[in-house]
């Protein structure tokens, strides 16, 4: 068994040392790679039902290209996705998906993503390895053995989802890479003890499976935890915090879920319930004191409040960037130690930008990699193989620099904007104001989100804010103060409607401390499972709102 590990464990460092060197390799040369990438995406689906309705095999270049087929987003496809799931083969691409990503969208309606063999294998899995390269460098005792790792972001085990003509409609989180027979992309940590929970609890809620893991995890000796969604990542000390008395019951017990599971281990419950009455409870580094490393996105929210979550999970914890996609595609992968932001993946999409202030629509003028400008911010739109094609993915970036010719991006949120009368905020900008309020204040926060607001004739936005420290009065009006001054930095048309009285000082309404994970908590207790419930900036009827609110002034 040892030597099998050992084996694995060094194709994978293998597979992801490869392909970290291909994608630094072309820095230098995103244009040609870009340019490239696109021609061989044209000439392969030139015979799909959609390369023959925007010609295709008649285009040569990016502006022939742009005038062929215009920007869309995922709606816009439908009428194409909906005859391939109704079993119509050829119809985006040259190869029929096997899968469609599951995603909830901007508009509440649930995405759609065609998923290709050949796009896993040529652009997925590359982009992947790319960054896990980075992470094993910083954190080599993920390969320790099958057991090092804990990933609470991939699930190939759970209940997969249907199409209306019966294609697996599932997370990214969830393809089984085994099946596919790429056995060293399956995930880390996927061959873990508590991978697979027994059948008896497959029905189970979200939140009972991820108890019953933890529960299975608490009897092993964690290196690395693979969250990659900050909100999963913050919720993982609070629910040891609340679960260990349980996870020492069912150790001293040999139970799972009330059920006989293995020998009993009354040593390791009477060792964990020690720490408690030393500690005053259980969190991360006194479960798996020999625990390194978090992977997980460190843009958007996750920016704000993970240097505090790494003392939540020990002192000697580092916070590891993950790579960073979305459904419809792979986007920017670390290869260094840069805290937020890392090179556009070239070689796995064909993407183009517009800045965050224009609209998008069919017609938008687009700029390409090599064209961004450091400091501004741009929506995405990306073309791929197995049937994107300048599909906006409704993600907006900000460029931090360049690596070579390569932009380095950081993520900044979801387009849309909140608008109070002549006031026009989006989410990345509401973001860095926080950002910036939170440092000049030297205030922790531990989540936040926003909303508009009008009584009578004042219009204001509000803030929801889980403070990680007590704050009083005084506190929470110079935050308050600050932050209308930060707004109207990022927002132009911010500071106008300030000037003009068309909107009055935003207001920051303290929580409990504990008001966002329940919220989170709630959600995954409803079915939803953890890697989809993210943190939102713009959210009026979150409950957190009802959460120890002050009057209105």
């Amino acid at each position: 068994m040892t030597t099998v590990i050992s084996q694995r464990r060094d194709a994978i460092i293998a597979r992801a040392e490869r392909e970290r060197a291909a994608l630094v390799s072309v820095l230098d040369r995103s244009q040609q790679v870009q340019q490239a990438l696109l021609d061989e995406v044209l000439r392969r689906n030139a015979d799909s039902e959609f390369g023959r309705a925007h010609g295709f095999r008649a285009l040569r270049g990016v502006d022939d290209y742009r005038s062929a087929v215009p920007v869309r987003v995922h709606e816009d496809f439908k009428p194409w996705l909906d005859l391939a799931i109704a079993g119509k083969s050829g119809v985006l691409a040259d190869e029929d998906p096997f899968a469609y990503f599951s995603s909830s969208g901007t508009t509440g309606a649930e995405k759609r993503i065609p998923v290709t063999k050949s796009y896993l294998r040529e652009s997925f899995i590359p982009f992947y390895f790319a960054g896990l390269a980075t992470v094993l460098r910083r954190s080599p005792e993920a390969l320790n053995d099958d057991n090092s790792v804990l990933n609470l972001w991939q699930d190939p085990f759970s209940p997969v989802g249907r199409t209306s003509g019966g294609q697996p409609h599932l997370g990214p989180s969830q393809i089984d890479y085994r099946g596919l027979g790429e056995e060293t992309a399956t995930g880390l940590g996927n061959n873990a003890a508590w991978s697979e929970l027994p059948a008896a609890f497959i029905d189970d809620d979200p939140l009972y499976r991820t108890y019953l893991r933890l529960r299975i995890a608490a009897e092993h000796d964690i290196r690395c935890v693979f969250a990659i969604n900050p909100a999963i990542a913050h919720a993982l000390p609070e629910q040891i915090a609340r679960w260990w008395p349980d996870f020492v019951r069912e150790i001293r017990d040999g139970t799972l879920g009330g059920k006989p599971y293995c020998a009993p281990d009354p040593e390791r419950a009477n060792r964990i319930e020690a720490m408690a009455a030393w500690f005053g409870t259980i969190g991360p580094a006194q479960l798996w004191p020999n625990l390194r490393s978090v992977v997980v996105w460190t843009g958007y929210i996750g920016g704000l409040y993970l240097p505090g979550l790494a003392q939540d999970f020990g002192p000697g914890v580092e916070i590891v960037s993950a790579p960073l996609g979305s459904c419809e595609g792979p986007l920017t992968t670390p290869i260094d130690r840069h805290p937020s932001a890392a090179p556009l993946v070239t070689p796995s999409a064909f993407y183009e930008f517009i800045p965050a202030d224009a609209p998008l629509s069919g017609d938008s003028a687009t700029l390409l990699a090599h064209e961004l400008e450091v400091g501004c911010d741009y929506h995405v739109v990306l073309t791929r193989l197995g049937g994107m094609y300048r599909c906006a993915t409704r993600d907006i970036l900000r460029v931090n620099e360049f690596v070579g010719n390569t932009p380095r991006l950081e993520y900044g949120g979801r387009q849309g904007e909140s608008v109070i009368d002549s006031a026009r905020l989006r989410e990345d900008q509401v973001m860095r104001a926080v950002g910036r309020t939170a440092s000049a204040t030297g205030m922790r926060i531990r989540n936040f989100c926003v909303r508009p607001a009008v009584d009578g004739t004042a219009a204001r936005y509000e803030v929801a804010m889980a403070f990680g420290s007590r704050v009083d009065h005084h506190d929470v009006e110079r935050f308050e103060r600050l932050l209308d001054r930060h707004l109207g930095a990022e927002s132009p048309s911010y500071e106008q409607a300030r000037r003009s009285a068309g909107i009055d000082t935003v207001e920051v309404h303290p929580v409990q401390a504990s008001a966002f994970l329940d919220d989170w908590l709630d959600r995954v207790r409803a079915g939803q499972r953890p890697p989809r419930v993210k943190d939102r900036i713009f959210d009026a009827t979150s409950p957190v709102w009802s959460m120890g609110l002050r009057a209105p002034r």
